[in-house]
């Protein structure tokens, strides 16, 4: 019985990876969908990458970091600076002439990806020594602090990321499967990180710190190790969003951006990877799908007056106050989607309310 179940639960993924791939190929051929819709999903994977690094950092280790904004700024620009064109420099640049020292390189797309990635960590490790060792809001407003620093430093080296011009004619991304796989690659990445023994660590300073250090696990260096990692897919997110709009300028990443992501983690569940996905595509998608509120309203010759621009904030906002109402813990909690919760939601409930009898009854109590 146990082999058929995992033989069913396997065909089941195989049969869902097969739909996922069809459903690209369809999408990036223009045989489905639109531009419009190719933009909304990779934005979406390009959040959940985001996200999901936020939810290591905050979810995972317990640290209330507002950071990820400043960190995207970071790899979005280096991406920018590294993949533009060299003979479109001159006519980017035409106030100040772009430093000669970077004037003359171009690298390929994933080259300066990985590179935007790496700056991003290595200004995560700069910023977490002297922060980490704060907690709970005094750790949110310096993270914050240091986001608006990066955004305000972006702004005035006119030599290299053109100040508050920003930067276009950045190179598209080709296709979907760049973003998605980018996507998949890096979550897959943190799921076995917080599967090994740092992502216990994590849970554990998470719940105890005390009891952590007691353990005898450095607190100092696991904190920087998530926060570092966090800023590395942060900024990856980051120069996929650059690639994606072709552009980049510091007004993208004031710190309300981080307030997002945010949202989508408390949204998905604080510790959940799964639910942190779910949630960057509902709220991607959910906001593009109220967007006709934002538009008058004329029934039979009369116009609505509540029907205008930013009622859709409003509608979203009062959906989301009700999904939290309901759902205290996000969608899933700290759980992960699997099959088996999958088939509990399923079951009939006089079946599992007969099961706790019985374990009742066999050990006295639950």
């Amino acid at each position: 019985m146990m082999n058929n179940n995992k033989i069913i639960r396997n065909s089941l993924t195989i049969l869902l990876v097969i739909i996922f791939a069809v459903l690209i190929i369809l999408l990036d051929n223009d045989i489905i969908g639109d531009n419009y819709v190719r933009r909304i999903m990779n934005l979406s994977a390009i959040y959940a990458i985001v996200s999901v690094s936020m939810n290591l950092v905050n979810g995972f280790t317990g640290l209330f970091s507002l950071g990820q904004a400043g960190f995207m700024a970071i790899g979005a620009f280096t991406v920018a600076v590294f993949t533009v064109p060299i003979d479109f420099r001159e006519a980017i640049f035409y106030i100040v002439p772009q430093n000669p020292i970077i004037a003359g390189i171009e690298l390929p797309f994933f080259v300066a990806l990985i590179l935007g990635g790496i700056l991003a960590a290595l200004a995560g490790i700069l910023i977490g020594m002297p922060v980490l060792r704060l907690k709970s809001d005094y750790l949110a407003i310096a993270t914050l602090g240091f986001s608006e620093i990066i955004r305000i430093i972006f702004t005035n080296t006119k030599t290299i990321t053109n100040g508050a011009l920003g930067i276009n004619r950045i190179p598209n991304i080709p296709t979907m499967w760049v973003t998605f796989g980018v996507a998949i690659v890096s979550i897959s990445f943190i799921v076995l990180l917080i599967n090994s023994s740092y992502g216990r660590a994590f849970k554990a300073i998470r719940e105890d710190d005390v009891a952590a250090e007691a353990m005898g696990i450095n607190l100092f260096k696991h904190k920087v190790i998530s926060f570092a990692i966090g800023a590395f897919f942060a900024g990856i997110g980051g120069g996929l969003l650059a690639s994606l709009l072709g552009t980049v300028d510091p007004k993208q990443f004031y710190f309300t951006m981080t307030y997002n992501f945010l949202l989508i983690i408390v949204l998905g569940g604080m510790g959940s990877i799964s639910g942190t996905v779910i949630a960057s595509f509902v709220v991607t998608a959910g906001l593009e799908l109220l967007r006709f509120f934002d538009d008058s309203l004329i029934l039979f010759g009369v116009t609505i007056p509540i029907f205008r621009p930013g009622f859709r904030m409003v509608i979203f906002s009062i959906l989301l106050m009700i999904l939290v109402l309901f759902f205290r813990k996000g969608i899933m909690g700290q759980k992960e989607l699997s099959w088996n919760m999958i088939e509990n939601w399923f079951k009939p409930k006089k079946h599992n309310n007969l099961h706790k009898k019985n374990k009742t009854d066999e050990g006295g109590t639950l």
